[in-house]
């Protein structure tokens, strides 16, 4: 049953042309189920497609061909404002680099996406300071990304898809720009966080000690993907 999980893909397809009008086909028919609750992993060699499939997935760029459903919903379906409304309500995206607006502190940036989903401040800053106190970052909630180590920035990063309660959070390699100590730092916050929370993570990453967290692992290759036994 459908139901069963948070986001089921069909049938995606996804193709760019190079410079020499060449068609080059990135995403040959991919179909997937994430089970919820769980961290799902995608792995693959360089220039694979992961990261492509992982922005289609997630809204942020548009497929050829499929249907990908979230909670039930078929984004492909839905035009700009409604697709922005969902993915603001429905999915968190952590990415390799923060992307956190440097003018604005830690507690601000978190509480972005809760007042434009249309809470009160005072709602949105709460919020957020419960966010940063799990992820661990309630003390440093008043500096903004240039006073914040690297891993710190990924942290008030993950705090933010958090803002609004996700149903599933997507992860381009979260861990790909921090060092080793700050690295496990993540896993070990994403792990807290499925089992605690019950959060569903889908994650792109190079980071094996990262796929070795990964209830379910998937591979793509020649722009197929297929679960790892």
């Amino acid at each position: 049953m459908e139901q069963e999980f948070i986001l089921v893909a069909n049938d995606v397809h996804k193709s760019f042309f190079k410079k020499d009008e060449q068609k080059l086909e990135i995403l040959k028919g991919v179909s997937l189920k994430i089970i919820p609750g769980k961290i799902s992993v995608i792995v693959g060699a360089s220039g694979a497609g992961k990261s492509t499939l992982l922005h289609i997935l997630s809204g942020l760029d548009n497929a050829d061909k499929g249907e990908i459903k979230i909670k039930g919903t078929n984004i492909i379906s839905l035009n700009d404002e409604k697709l922005s409304k969902f993915r603001n309500k429905h999915i968190g995206f952590v990415f390799q680099f923060h992307h956190l607006l440097p003018e604005f502190n830690a507690l601000e940036n978190v509480a972005i996406p809760v007042m434009i989903a249309g809470e009160s401040k005072t709602k949105a800053f709460k919020r957020a300071l419960d966010l940063l106190q799990i992820v661990g970052l309630e003390d440093r909630s008043n500096h903004r990304p240039a006073e914040l180590s690297g891993g710190e920035q990924q942290r008030v990063a993950v705090a933010r898809a958090m803002a609004n309660n996700p149903d599933i959070i997507f992860a381009d390699e979260p861990t790909g720009n921090l060092d080793s100590q700050n690295g496990e730092v993540l896993h070990n916050l994403f792990l807290e966080l499925k089992e605690k929370m019950g959060i569903t993570f889908l994650v792109v990453t190079h980071n094996p000690q990262l796929v070795n967290l990964g209830d379910k692992v998937y591979e793509m290759k020649d722009g197929q993907i297929n679960e790892r036994s």
